[in-house]
């Protein structure tokens, strides 16, 4: 998920503490990214240690064998990761290591983990790898039975236009290949498919209209715009938290969707949103949900 231009920010922190209502959605970030490797098995067995957290966020690629791998970008992000080699990847070398073009078993090599995050300074470095989602799924239910019995998902198509047959597949066959797996692992009735590629939701909602999305938003359009663009209400509309309002939470109620924006990483930040009437907060740092509800 990227971030807006920071003129868009508008002033959503609070000090006053805040009740979590019955029902709020609180979601770990590609596991919980400020933690632990992002999108990696122990970040999102590490998130369900708090029992805030509700929901799992992750985003999802296709690797050359039609694996659905958890990744952020359908590449090696150089900042982040190591070659099969072990070698530090050059930025200029990105594109040579596309994960459409391997294999699951290829891209298991690289190690995504041990460099840490320059933008996260307290992750854990660790070496890891990009999983299956079958993986992720099969490790959450064998390391947190307990938590894993009621937890959500949430997963999202990365996809483009541009990105079509080159980075992944033609985006009907991507929401086939998620449709297949989220039925196969036992998830679809407890999963949401996010997206900011809007053909990506219009073929999740031909193809499983039963399966819940949310319409990932980060353009500066408005509400009825994006709705209208995307032809059909879906059951979450997501943005990024600092274009979030008072107006804008009333608009996706009365219309029966849920507003559940990202990424909020501060307290006060939570705590402004919570007083705005959203439904749920997506976070790098679920350690921070426990001080909503306490004084500064």
């Amino acid at each position: 998920m990227l971030s807006l231009p920071f003129f868009l920010s508008c002033k959503t922190g609070s000090k006053t503490p805040v009740t979590t209502p019955s029902g709020f959605d609180w979601q770990g970030h590609r596991g919980c990214r400020g933690l632990l490797p992002e999108n990696s098995i122990p970040a999102f067995v590490k998130a369900l240690e708090f029992p805030e957290v509700t929901t799992l966020e992750l985003d999802l690629a296709v690797s050359k064998d039609k694996q659905l791998i958890v990744s952020h970008e359908p590449w090696f992000n150089p900042a982040i990761c190591r070659n099969s080699n072990g070698d530090t990847i050059a930025r200029k070398d990105a594109e040579k290591w596309l994960i459409y073009q391997l294999t699951a078993a290829e891209i298991r090599s690289f190690d995504c983990g041990s460099l840490g995050n320059p933008r996260f300074p307290q992750q854990q470095k660790m070496s890891t790898y990009k999983p299956t989602l079958r993986e992720v799924v099969e490790a959450v239910r064998e390391q947190q039975p307990l938590r894993s019995a009621g937890i959500q998902w949430n997963i999202e198509i990365k996809s483009q236009p541009e990105w079509d047959g080159l980075r992944h597949p033609p985006v009907e066959e991507f929401a086939s290949l998620v449709i297949s797996e989220l039925r196969a692992r036992g998830i679809d009735k407890m999963c949401t498919v996010q997206s900011f590629d809007r053909r990506a939701l219009q073929a999740m909602h031909r193809q499983a209209p039963d399966i819940r999305l949310a319409y990932l938003i980060e353009n500066i359009r408005s509400f009825d715009y994006n709705i209208e663009q995307l032809g059909f209400t879906p059951n979450i509309y997501s943005p990024y938290y600092q274009v979030v309002s008072k107006k804008l939470v009333r608009k996706c109620h009365q219309k029966n969707m849920k507003l559940i924006p990202w990424t909020v990483n501060d307290v006060p930040s939570m705590r402004g949103l919570m007083h705005l009437g959203v439904d749920g907060i997506i976070t790098e740092y679920p350690n921070l949900i426990g001080g909503v509800g306490k004084r500064d």
